[in-house]
């Protein structure tokens, strides 16, 4: 059995940056220890796979270790492909997932997701999250992440953490962000319960993020850079319950996985 295969660098305009996904078409699905097999022997922190389904598609998402329920940069990779690949000629593709719809527009330079917003609360940091951290933080919230506030940039840049710590925090991960010198804000995001130890640009977190600064900055519209090693570049839209991610996304490689025909 084959199947097509797409790595995507998504969140940027340059290739080499911003977060390579990688994006599996099916025409049905395939049992779920054979969609983690592919997603662990890619070894990427995420590999989507969808399904049409409806008028829209099913995507699920997976890192090398585990299903997740929500990722913005395969999901931006999976849209990039079905417009750029697929021939899709409809404005706005809807997909259905574990967080529910999600819908992403084709714009004249990328594109516009819409997914649900997360409000972080203010959270109890245990010893070990700060054992790990290394440095004091200025806020502590969470959602589906804990979301932990620097003072500024540089700290984001230059921060070192012991990820040993962060096992068992009983969040997805550990985010980390500040005021940007140049965008409103910048983050970092960490995700070693997923065999994940850093993302280098992550859609999901800025759901949460997003929310966050539009409420301390008392503005809608957000800039944002994940500042890792790949750099990623992100506007965001708070609108109600919902987030607008605005990215690019570049095309890597196109290839073909042969399965064992016995499934």
């Amino acid at each position: 059995m084959r199947i097509s295969m797409y790595q995507v660098d998504a969140f940027t305009s340059e290739l080499f940056k911003g977060n390579p996904a990688a994006v599996c078409p099916l025409t049905e699905w395939l049992p779920e220890a054979t969609l983690q097999a592919i997603a662990s022997e890619n070894n990427l922190s995420e590999t989507a796979f969808f399904v049409p389904e409806g008028e829209g598609y099913r995507l699920r998402w997976f890192t090398p270790r585990d299903e997740v329920d929500l990722c913005g940069h395969a999901t931006l990779a999976t849209a990039h492909v079905i417009f750029t690949h697929l021939g899709a000629t409809e404005h706005t593709l809807r997909f259905d997932t574990r967080s529910g719809p999600l819908f992403v527009s084709k714009l004249d330079s990328g594109y516009r997701m819409n997914f649900p917003a997360a409000m972080p609360e203010p959270f109890e940091a245990s010893s070990a999250l700060l054992e790990g951290l290394g440095v004091t933080p200025t806020e502590v919230h969470a959602a589906f992440d804990i979301v932990v506030v620097l003072e500024n940039e540089q700290q984001v840049r230059t921060l070192a953490p012991e990820l040993s710590h962060w096992h068992g925090l009983g969040k997805r991960g550990v985010v980390v962000t500040a005021p940007g010198d140049h965008v409103d804000f910048v983050s970092r995001a960490f995700f070693p319960e997923l065999d994940v130890p850093e993302d280098p640009v992550t859609g999901s977190a800025h759901c949460e993020l997003a929310p966050y600064w539009a409420e301390r900055l008392g503005k809608t519209t957000l800039t944002a850079h994940q500042v890792s090693e790949r750099l990623g570049e992100l506007t965001c839209v708070v609108e109600g319950e919902r987030v607008g991610l605005v990215g690019q996304a570049v095309d890597y490689f196109e290839a073909v996985v042969t399965l064992p025909d016995a499934r």
